[in-house]
């Protein structure tokens, strides 16, 4: 609210600033041929104090009508009733300033309306002149006040844009970890029935593991090499459990320090674990291979896939999966195979592209 307020302040004095200079530019060029018998330095001087004086007539009118537009909560014939009557509040006051002021003790002459005739005080031309005047300055106001409204409106609808993008992944998150969790227990709970050595061992590859998702998870964005270590300790876990189990991991990182968003990457391998690993397959495998050239990402995944795959699950897995791709980094692209006897994931995400950033 604060910071909104002193951009209006700034905002509207850098307005009443560049128009009164555009205001004594004008009456100055006029002056010349209204008063031609006066220095120039005369006119100058004169021009400076009666826009001045306008001033006091036109920035009272500017906000008056402002406060009508956005504050006053009445029928709608009441506040152009209450407008017009503002007007010509101003118009009077106007044409005071100009007729009993400006001429008679700034200039020292009678006002003419032609150069020959009087002018009075009201007539049609004269009223007609300073009701331009005022309704030419309240729309410059108006306009500027609009669009300023505008662009604040638009910064914040984008702010809210990227919380609510923040929360949906945050929710999005939120869906994975519990479901690692469930899955890997259940492997603990397996192993510990049947006394297994490893048991231990598991637990505390679990517990780093954990340790990764509850404090470098809430990060916005963290390096690709804690992100592989994280995947490594996960397929640890895996193996301890899964004997049978071919597993290879190629990694060629070019820039360690680069940034991605945690818990995308290893969703692809929980899928792999989840849905292309039986008991009942004998030859059973999971490749992977990570590449990182020049800010741009290949990820590949290619396993083995059991006889009958849960398609409901994986279909939801890969919603998540593309969800948060589509809101982190949108251009990129995502290509699923499901063969026969294996499933084959690539991913590339272009780190160079703006809106990967």
């Amino acid at each position: 609210m604060k910071s909104d307020l002193k951009s209006k302040l700034r905002i509207h004095l850098l307005f009443w600033i560049l128009y009164y200079i555009l205001e004594v530019y004008l009456d100055f060029y006029w002056s010349r041929y209204q008063f031609p018998n006066f220095q120039w330095q005369i006119r100058l001087q004169n021009t400076l104090i009666l826009e001045l004086g306008y001033l006091l007539v036109k920035i009272p009118l500017a906000y008056s009508l402002l406060y009508v537009y956005e504050k006053v909560y009445a029928h709608i014939f009441f506040k152009y009733f209450l407008s017009i009557f503002m007007v010509i509040i101003a118009v009077l006051g106007h044409r005071f300033l100009t007729h009993y002021i400006i001429y008679p003790y700034i200039y020292g002459v009678t006002e003419m309306l032609d150069g020959k005739q009087k002018s009075g005080y009201i007539n049609g031309l004269v009223a007609f002149n300073s009701f331009m005047d005022l309704i030419f300055m309240v729309g410059l106001v108006f306009g500027i006040e609009i669009t300023r409204q505008k662009n604040l409106l638009k910064d914040q609808i984008s702010q809210l844009k990227s919380e609510k993008l923040d929360q949906e992944l945050s929710m999005l998150k939120a869906q994975i970890n519990p479901h690692f969790l469930f899955n890997t227990l259940n492997n603990i709970y397996g192993m510990a029935l049947k006394k297994a050595d490893e048991t231990p061992d598991v637990i505390l590859q679990l517990s780093k593991v954990m340790r990764y998702n509850i404090y470098e998870a809430a990060e916005k964005n963290i390096s690709i090499e804690k992100d592989i270590e994280n995947i490594k300790d996960f397929i640890q876990i895996q193996k301890i459990r899964h004997h049978h189990l071919s597993i290879s991991l190629h990694e060629d990182i070019d820039n360690d320090s680069q940034k991605i968003s945690p818990l995308i990457l290893i969703q692809f391998i929980e899928n792999a674990f989840k849905h292309g690993i039986s008991e009942s397959l004998g030859d059973a495998f999971i490749h992977i291979d990570i590449q990182l050239k020049n800010g741009i990402l290949t990820y590949f995944i290619e396993n083995s896939k059991e006889e009958r795959p849960h398609e409901h699950s994986t279909k939801i897995g890969l919603k998540n999966i593309r969800r948060q791709l589509e809101l982190l980094y949108p251009k990129y692209i995502l290509t699923v195979e499901n063969k026969s006897d294996r499933y084959i994931v690539q991913l590339i995400i272009d780190f160079n592209d703006e809106f990967s950033s």
